[in-house]
């Protein structure tokens, strides 16, 4: 069967058809996602590479290669940030440096079985063969090109020269955005990052690093704890060291590209679950001091004075205790590769505390 010409109209025919999969005869089968957002399964039993930080060999594109180290917090419960600004997100997808040249070779003519790109797949040596070895040009399978974008062909998979294929990756590749990265596997000089929009930066790390912040669970000190007093306040707080700075260190082996994204505790937000209540201050947020503690400690004898930071119930429950919320919103900034670096948007963690209220009052504390 001759070869099957799969230039940009083609493929978005084949889309609209709802066909997933292009049959190049006895080169193998070239496999695609049929529509953005879903992904065609392979072959039954495809042989995959090896894949890992150290150098060997990946078939697919879901496995990323960045590092990245957390320190900081202080132990017990943890959980992920939501940013503040519903519209930040981490990037969906980026190319990242995937074979060697001799690496590329061995799976190529060994395997042939894998990810040439995030939404294209590749099983059977002679797909690899004809373009990375003997150079016949191939299309990249960019569904949001206004045209078709063809790859040029290698000869002998670029052996004796210095540098990696890359290669598309995304974290979840039903993401409709990940088809932004829609070249297949392209050759990059040692030492170089490519120019794509879509190449990685220590921005982007920082945004990734972001992602994998994880911080305390936002369990505030109460006074008095669980139960409260009709128009009587309570005291809430956190105590100095109980939120320290997390820190989220993002690298790309094999590119000098680097960032450090950190998250620093800024502000106690409550809301005390009901409308008949009061905060202190006002506005329900409680300001984090100079010596890094929230609040203040309730002691004795404060008990009908209006606490820095508390609230007030002004109903008791029935049976059914309040939700207090308490929200701790982080600080984020990021530094990296060349001194690069900037502030990102705000993030929040939020726990739930049950609050009985009682009639009663007077209360000896």
């Amino acid at each position: 069967m001759p070869r099957m010409t799969r230039n940009l109209r083609a493929r978005q025919w084949l889309v609209a058809a709802g066909v997933a999969a292009l049959t190049l005869g006895s080169a193998g089968t070239a496999q695609a996602d049929d529509i953005p957002g879903g992904t065609t399964q392979p072959p039954p039993a495809p042989v995959e590479g090896g894949a890992d930080n150290n150098g060997n060999l990946s078939a697919k594109t879901s496995q990323i290669k960045i590092k990245y180290v957390s320190g900081g917090g202080g132990g017990g419960k943890k959980g992920n940030l939501a940013p503040i600004d519903p519209n930040w997100e981490p990037p969906a997808c980026w190319y990242e440096p995937a074979f060697t040249p001799a690496q590329l070779k061995d799976f190529a003519e060994n395997d042939g079985g894998g990810d040439v790109g995030i939404h294209q797949s590749w099983f059977g040596n002679g797909l690899w063969t004809d373009h990375y070895r003997d150079g016949k040009p191939e299309d990249n399978f960019d569904l949001h090109s206004p045209k078709s974008s063809v790859a040029e062909g290698y000869k002998d998979y670029n052996e004796g020269k210095k540098g990696y294929f890359w290669r598309g990756v995304a974290p979840d590749p039903s993401d409709p955005k990940s088809w932004d990265c829609g070249r297949i596997m392209f050759w990059v000089d040692a030492g170089e990052i490519p120019d794509d929009p879509n190449a990685p930066t220590p921005e982007m790390l920082a945004e990734y690093a972001y992602d994998k912040v994880k911080v305390p669970d936002t369990k505030v000190e109460l006074k008095p704890e669980a139960k409260s007093t009709v128009n009587l306040p309570t005291w809430a707080w956190l105590d100095k060291g109980t939120f320290k700075d997390v820190k989220v260190r993002a690298e790309l082996p094999n590119t000098p590209l680097w960032a450090e994204t950190t998250a620093k505790p800024k502000s106690l937000h409550l809301e005390p679950g009901t409308a008949d209540s009061e905060t202190f201050p006002a506005s329900g947020e409680c300001k984090i001091n100079e010596d890094g503690s929230i609040g203040t400690p309730y002691t004795k004898g404060k008990s009908k004075q209006d606490p820095p930071c508390g609230i007030k119930y002004l109903r008791a429950t029935d049976g059914k205790p309040y939700q207090l919320k308490a929200s701790i919103t982080w600080e984020i900034s990021w530094e990296g590769t060349g001194g690069a670096g900037d502030t990102m948007p705000d993030g929040t963690f939020e726990t739930t505390q049950d609050m009985n209220v009682q009639e009663i009052q007077s209360i000896n504390r």
